[in-house]
């Protein structure tokens, strides 16, 4: 019998994830298959009840069948087929729902061959309304169902297999809106029904059995095809129940001031609603501030009281509600108040530690629970697909037989769950948590938390995952958290994370492959890679659940995949959420099978709330909801799109009608809009169209996230550092932030996390101690990867400065009668910071009582021990201790051991002896010394080393080992020179640390004069010695090495040669063995010695010292380059430190030696060392690498420069410009091209300077284009050519060019001076013009006083602003400012105190501002405005004074006998006085003269008849008080006559000329 695709074996794409359990259970299903009939396959392989038990319900229904079908033909043989096909179907129905079915496609098959009579044994679920509606005749059995549980699938898997199953199997069964007729076998039953014949097959029957068989199943089934068919409906069970307690709250009996929580757990659905009551009285936290403390995490209910007191004592119940009902539990809680002296902290119960009150376990006894753990999970670095493990021991105290604890794991705050990823493990003591194959997304913060009884305890560390190593080199890393968005029938969204490594190509974007589960086969969904971490995955097959895998692609190719998501089904979302609110057994409610006539095709209307939920230049998703009218059946869409703007509306679905409310579009073109509308249709026809969605543009509309900014790390631990950073503004949809780190100079990236956090704070770890990095980050969404951040500051990686952590493992060295020595351990942690003292703190303890602490010493002692005197003899006392630094004191240490106050017979070592010091220096000095020669009751393990000056007090000694050193020598470092130190030396065995030694010293740290130090020296032959010199040696002095400070006399690895005041110390052959301290000692002096070190590093140096001299190299001054010479030759040249005469050199280009001739030519310069090698031009084929070999007797040598690719196509492109610059330089050139300068006239010269030119060369000017005339003609004297542009302004800018030619060539140059360049220029005009100003001047006017500058020129660009005491001014009628020819000038009109101050001008030249000032103030304020004052009185003076305004002519020319009328118009304020002259004096009116003056604007001068005596000079004069004005004018007065006789006289005189 063949398995339907959800029942296949489950497949991982990998295979090395298959359950193991799965596969044996497959195996043995399809062995025990061949060998069974369909009964015991049904029974023995899966199903949960037995099998007797299902025959007999068989038989039964056989019989309930046969009876129902008394009124057919052939009843015995009707039975007995309906009897086969039911004990068929019920075994079909086992297997089906065993194999994780929710409502298997078998009983479909089943329920179309029933009874048409009741059941008996069945009891309706119905109502009575309910039953009156039903058919008489056909009632479908409830059937129950049974579930087996199949390793192998992880829970989340099982139930999207069962809900892609069940769906198909209720769809097919029920058909609520399609009205399918029950003679319309649907695809799954028609596979139960091959199924089942597959099955038959293996029975062993006569062929009279089967030929009986088949016409009586030919029989039925005509019978069932002649019943009419019947619209079923289903009622489905629900999942809603009451409130149900998992766990109850348990009672407590706590003692006063203590605090207490009681737990419970409940479950229903909807979720209950939890309510705590104290004596039938509902709590209220907000009544009583910080007393009670209401949570509800991880589905576990809370209520703490915090500080109980008397009046606690009370019943608390806890109430559950939902819609289906109400449930309370009880428990009591009852005050203890404790009666005598306590000490509080004794029973302290705080969320630092562990609580300390008593508990009452399920076991019903009452016990205080303390939770430690041992071995602790630190930081954790992994890989992808590697295997790790977390764990730590759980030490509970007590310990309880069965009573075990709740282990608990967490990754950033969420549970983890057991899969196939990650296993947990409790092992009585022991708690794991085990990957067995890691991902990125398995990176974050892991917390287990165990909880006993009330109390609990947690640890945190941190998991990071390195990529896996790139099949392709080059490929980026894969991405990670593949989840699916949305999902329907036929697509499915997928989204993931971009991942942090690119691995320096920019990722180009993501493959999406698919993989159907059941199956090994993926592929690829889309053939372009997306850039956008979202992508929808269509051409799926409805009801069947997938998996997804994504690929991230750059240039050099394509990465791993991901870890694939979760099973997914494409479902309906509304069948998802019907099959999600239903039970995970199989149904059991009724199918009601009615009779109704069919309705009428309807069209159904047009969808609503048609809109655009996702979008990007890749896909667009549009979503709508059905229509209300649209019968009975199911109806499907067709989506269709036009262009915005435009009523061609295009159906894009034509071939494949979309069944469920959301669809995706692809091939949409990027950068235009669109619009789109849906229609519905159904077997009746297409509907209308829903409303169109608004103009929608095809493009992403997440944008990358901005840059985080102000990249801050801090100092954490010596391997950490902690980084935070300004988040990025105005990021939608940010996912996290990636953090690389750099070490400082090395230009190297690496990632800090794989995984994006979420927050401006981490915690960077796997940092190597004393390096300095420096850190960048970058945030990402959907949309990709931020740009980087700034770099941040570069930090030593070291552990931050705090207080100490607390000293331990206290201990009693000794013990008298009345005082106790004790020391301890030094903090494991000291904060960054020396340790700089200790305090010690002791407590009596009497019957098991302890009593209060008191301080042992006020003052910080150095030591890790101290005596403790004034105690009590035979009496027992607790200590704890200390630990300061300068950032503080830290935390005490655990309280000791009970020490009981006795006198001790332990023996501990005795004093070292011996002491002396040697190569005393100015920092530092040897101390040596001798094992006491009585080591106590166990052998001496080490010596401690103590130092203080000589004139300190005996506090003030300083330990100088922190642990016991097993040598007999220490080198005591960081002395102050000049200061004189004593030292003291002791023992340490089993019992103890000992007495001190005898002092040695004191000593003064100082060089003496003359001192000298060993050297080391490697001869020409490799040898490595040690040589030391004294000139102050005595006759008996003598030489003694050591090594160690121990002598290295008869060493087989040395050889020891002295002679005279040297010594040399010659090693054989220098290894690893020979490590060590070399000292050399001279007898009978005043402590004459020195020593040297060979350490790791310094043994490398000198090998590698010894093997150059071995085999001597030529040392290169400089390595081989090249550079370009004039003409474009190239010149390969290197030098050599030194050479001899012979020295030979040898040219090597791409492994072959080249020799001198036409191409090249060598030369060797032995004296300077340089070696040259020349080529003419530089071609194609001289692409490579060049080496030049040196040989030089013993010595050897080479260079060599590789000339690829970019860097030689480059110098080949210097070389040949340099070769064009030398044939233009050649004729008539520029040696410095066109440039421009600024005059202090403001005016702008062009200038360029020439060479190579003769008498014929000429040079032409050209703006725009266009020929410049030039008014002088050019000399060439100076080699400067120049073009002066006089009052430059915007009309000037354009492109200016010279040209520069003779018979010999031409040569050009150009200057643009347009945009940012005219910009530049007119900054500088500017900025000379602002350097001219003048200085401020004061000057008063008849209008006010006026502050003024000079400047040399003036134009609009330069911006010029008046400032006055700081303010700007406002310019106004009163104050103006302005520009007059090259004045600059500021007008205040009618001036007033409030103008005095401080004026400044600033002239901005575009750049720069330039002030000039002027304080108006004081006297010059006084002095400006008193003139200002005269020089106003002035203007009014002249303003009112008498004048003539006009009316009378210079010269008035008359005949005689007429009248003469002049009209002249005065003014004057007061009204002047007038009078009129003649000759120079005054003409008094008459009867022939006429004088008038009316209105006092108008004079009238009239003679009536004029004569001869009329004739004269005449004047009007007219005066006030504020001047007088006189007006002029000539009377000629003529006679006809006389006139006539003159003009014939004259013409007379003119003829006689002309004969």
């Amino acid at each position: 019998m063949s398995l339907p695709f959800y029942q296949t074996l489950h497949k991982h794409y990998d295979s090395s994830y298959r359950d193991r359990d799965l596969r044996t259970t497959m195996s043995q299903y399809q062995q025990e298959k061949k060998s069974s009939t369909i009964y015991t396959h049904g029974s023995a392989a899966y199903s949960s009840r037995s099998s007797a038990a299902r025959r007999q319900e068989s038989e039964a229904f056989s019989q309930e069948s046969a009876a129902s079908y008394k009124q057919q033909a052939s009843r015995a043989t009707e039975s007995t087929l309906e009897s086969a096909v039911g004990r068929k179907a019920v075994s079909a129905y086992d297997y089906g729902y065993s194999h994780g079915l929710a409502d298997s496609s078998f009983t479909l098959d089943y329920s179309s061959k029933l009874s048409p009579q009741t059941k008996r044994a069945k009891k309706s679920l119905l109502s009575e309304d309910e039953k009156e509606n039903l058919p008489g005749d056909y009632l479908v059995p409830i059937f129950s169902g049974r579930q087996m549980h199949v390793s192998g699938i992880t829970g989340t898997e099982e139930e999207r297999i069962k809900e892609a199953a069940a769906y198909i199997a209720q769809r097919n069964l029920l058909a609520s809106e399609e009205g399918i007729t029950s003679s319309k076998q649907s695809t799954v039953s028609k596979q139960s029904t091959s199924t089942f014949q597959q099955e038959e097959t293996f029975e062993k029957k006569s062929r009279k059995v089967a030929v009986r068989e088949k016409a009586e199943r030919l029989s039925l089934r005509k019978t069932l095809e002649e019943v009419e068919a019947y619209h079923r409906k289903l009622n489905e069970d629900s999942l809603l129940h009451s409130p149900e307690f998992v766990i109850e709250p348990r009672s407590h009996t706590v003692w006063e001031k203590e605090s207490v929580k009681l737990h419970c757990s409940v479950s229903g659905w909807p979720e209950p609603r939890l309510t705590w009551y104290k004596n039938q009285v509902p709590i209220n936290i907000h009544a009583n501030p910080g007393k009670y403390i209401i949570e509800s995490r991880y589905g576990m209910h809370t209520l703490e009281i915090n500080a109980c007191d008397f009046e606690d004592t009370a019943q608390y119940r806890a109430s559950a509600m939902n819609a289906k009902g109400e449930l309370s539990a009880y428990a009591s809680v009852v005050v203890k108040r404790y009666k005598g002296e306590y000490d509080e902290t004794y029973y302290h119960a705080g969320p630092s530690t562990s609580p300390l009150s008593f508990a009452v376990t399920p076991y019903g006894y009452a016990s205080r629970f303390e939770i430690h753990f041992d071995d602790k999970f630190d930081v954790s670095f992994g890989r992808e697909g590697e295997t790790i493990s977390l764990g730590c021991r759980v030490v509970i105290t007590p310990e309880i037989k069965h009573f075990q604890p709740e282990i608990q794991w967490y990754r950033n705050g969420a549970p983890v769950s057991p899969s196939k990823w990650v296993g947990t493990q409790w092992s009585g003591d022991q708690a794991t948590l085990t990957f067995s194959h890691l991902n990125k997304e398995d990176e974050g913060l892991y917390t287990i938390r165990v909880r006993m009884g009330e109390y609990h305890e947690q640890h945190s560390a941190y998991v990071f995952v390195r990529d896996a190593d790139a099949e392709v080199e080059g490929a980026p890393a894969s991405p990670l958290d593949v989840v699916c968005l949305d999902a329907n029938k036929d697509y499915i969204i997928i989204s993931w994370k971009h991942p942090a490594v690119d691995r320096g190509s920019p990722i180009l974007g993501y493959f999406i492959d698919k993989c159907e589960v059941g199956t090994d086969s993926w592929s690829q969904c889309n053939d372009t890679p997306v850039k956008f971490a979202r992508f929808p995955v269509t051409g799926l097959i409805e009801g069947r659940s997938y998996i997804f895998r994504v690929r991230a692609v750059n240039k050099n190719g394509v990465s791993l995949p991901s870890r694939v998501s979760e099973p997914v089904a494409a479902l309906d979302p509304a069948e998802r959420a019907r099959l999600k609110s239903r039970p995970s057994a199989p149904w059991t409610g009724q199918i009601i099978v009615t009779e109704e006539e069919p309705t009428e095709g309807i069209v159904p209307g047009p969808p609503t709330d048609l809109s655009v939920t996702e979008a990007s230049r890749s896909y667009v998703v549009l979503s709508w909801k059905p229509p209300g009218q649209r019968g009975h059946e199911g109806i499907m869409y067709f989506v269709e799109k036009c262009e915005a703007g435009t009523e061609n509306w295009q159906r894009v679905n034509t071939e494949l009608p979309v069944k469920s409310p959301r669809f995706a579009l692809f091939d949409l073109a990027e950068g235009k809009s669109y619009c789109f509308r849906v229609r519905c249709s159904n077997s009746a026809g297409v509907g209308e169209p829903s409303e169109a969605t608004e103009v929608t543009l095809v493009g992403d509309k997440l944008d990358i996230p901005k840059a985080p900014g102000r990249i801050i790390p801090s100092r954490n631990t010596d391997t950490s550092v902690v980084v935070t950073w300004e988040e990025s503004k105005d990021s939608r949809e940010l996912v996290g932030y990636y953090i690389d780190c750099s070490i400082v100079g090395s230009g190297q990236w690496e990632p800090c996390n794989n995984n994006p956090v979420k927050g401006p704070r981490f915690t960077c770890h796997g940092l190597a101690t004393g390096q300095s990095y420096i850190f960048r980050v970058r945030a990402v969404n959907a949309a990709g990867l931020s740009d980087y951040s700034q770099d941040s500051e570069a930090i030593k990686v070291k552990a931050a400065i705090a207080p100490p952590s607390p000293p331990y493992d206290i201990t009693c060295l000794e013990s008298f009668r009345d005082s106790m020595v004790l020391a301890w351990k030094q903090p494991d942690k000291t904060g960054g910071a020396e340790v700089t003292g200790y305090f010690v703190n002791y407590r009596e303890v009497t019957d098991g009582k302890p009593g209060r602490w008191r301080e042992a010493n006020v003052k910080a002692v150095s030591e890790a021990a101290y005596k403790i005197s004034n105690l009590k003899e035979n009496v027992v006392y607790q200590f704890q201790v200390s630990a300061m630094n300068m950032a503080g004191l830290g935390k005490p240490s655990a309280v000791s051991e009970c020490f009981r106050c006795e006198e001790w017979t332990i023996t501990v070592p005795g004093p070292p002896h011996g002491l002396k010091y040697s190569e005393v220096r100015k920092t530092s000095l040897v101390l040596q010394w001798k094992p006491p020669i009585h080591s106590g009751r166990t052998p001496v393990t080490g010596f401690f080393v103590d130092m203080k000056e000589a004139n300190a007090k005996d506090d003030q000694w300083r330990g100088l080992n922190e642990a016991a050193i097993k040598t007999t020598f220490l080198k005591v470092q960081g002395l102050k020179e000049g200061v004189s130190y004593v030292f003291r030396v002791r023992a340490i065995n089993q019992a103890g640390v000992g007495k001190p030694s005898d002092l040695a010293g004191p000593v003064v740290a100082e060089t003496r004069p003359g001192t000298k130090e060993v050297i080391v020296n490697v001869d020409d032959d490799g040898v490595i010695s040690l040589n030391f010199e004294c000139d102050q040696m005595s006759p008996n002095s003598e030489f003694t090495w050591s090594k160690d400070y121990v002598t290295t006399e008869d060493s087989p690895r040395l050889e020891v040669e002295s002679k005279s005041s040297k010594t040399k110390l010659t090693f054989k052959d220098l290894s690893m063995e020979d490590l060590g301290i070399y000292s050399c000692d001279v007898t009978d002096t005043d402590g004459i010695a020195s020593s040297y070190v060979i350490d790791e590093e310094e043994l490398k140096r000198l090998l590698a010292l010894s093997q150059e001299h071995k085999f001597p190299t030529v040392l290169a001054k400089s390595e081989l380059a090249v550079e370009i010479l004039e003409k474009g030759q190239a010149r390969f040249w290197m030098q050599a430190e030194k050479l001899s005469g012979n020295a030979k050199v040898n040219y090597i280009f791409n492994d072959k030696e080249i020799f001198e001739g036409q191409k090249y030519k060598m030369h060797v310069d032995r004296n300077t060392g340089i070696i040259e090698m020349f080529m003419e031009k530089l071609q194609d084929e001289d692409e490579g690498t060049y080496t030049f070999q040196i040989q030089d007797g013993k010595a050897t040598g080479h260079s060599t420069l590789v000339l690829i690719g970019d860097v030689y196509k480059k110098l080949q492109k210097e070389a040949e410009f340099q070769r064009q610059e030398w044939i233009r330089k050649q004729g008539p050139h520029f040696a410095e091209y066109l440039s421009w300068e600024v005059t202090s006239e403001c005016n702008v010269l062009l200038k360029c300077k020439v060479a190579n030119i003769k008498k014929e060369t000429h040079i032409v000017w050209y703006k725009d284009e266009r020929e410049i005339s030039v008014d002088e003609k050019h000399d060439f004297k100076d080699g400067i050519c120049t073009l002066l542009i006089t009052e430059f302004s915007k009309k000037d800018a354009g492109i200016y060019e010279v040209i520069l030619k003779d018979d010999r060539g031409k040569d050009k140059s150009r200057l643009k001076l347009v945009d940012e360049a005219f910009k530049e220029l007119m900054t500088e005009v500017c900025k000379i013009i602002a350097l001219s100003a003048t200085d401020l001047k004061i000057q008063s006017t008849a209008e006010g006083i006026r502050l003024y500058s000079f400047v040399t020129c003036y134009l609009d660009d330069l911006k010029v602003n008046w400032s006055h005491n700081g303010a700007a001014i406002k310019y106004t009628d009163r104050v103006k400012s302005g520009v007059t020819g090259n004045q600059i000038w500021l007008q205040i009109n009618e001036p007033t105190p409030s103008d005095k101050g401080k004026y400044v001008m600033e002239l901005f030249d575009g750049r720069t501002a330039h002030q000039k000032t002027v304080d108006l103030s004081g006297q010059a304020y006084d002095e400006a405005f008193a003139e200002f004052q005269r020089l106003k009185q002035a203007a009014i003076a002249e303003k009112n004074r008498a004048r003539v305004l006009g009316g009378l002519p210079d010269v008035v020319t008359i005949q005689e006998g007429k009248a003469l009328n002049l009209t002249c118009n005065v003014w004057g304020d007061p009204t002047p006085e007038v009078s009129w002259m003649k000759n120079e004096k005054l003409l008094a009116p008459d009867s022939n003269c006429s004088l008038t003056f009316e209105h006092g604007k108008t004079a009238y001068f009239t003679i009536h008849r004029v004569s001869t005596s009329d004739s004269g000079k005449y004047a009007l004069v007219v005066k006030n008080r504020y001047g007088s004005e006189t007006s002029d004018f000539t009377v000629s007065v003529f006679i006809p006559e006389e006139e006539a006789r003159i003009a014939a006289t004259e013409s007379q005189r003119g003829g006689k000329k002309s004969k």
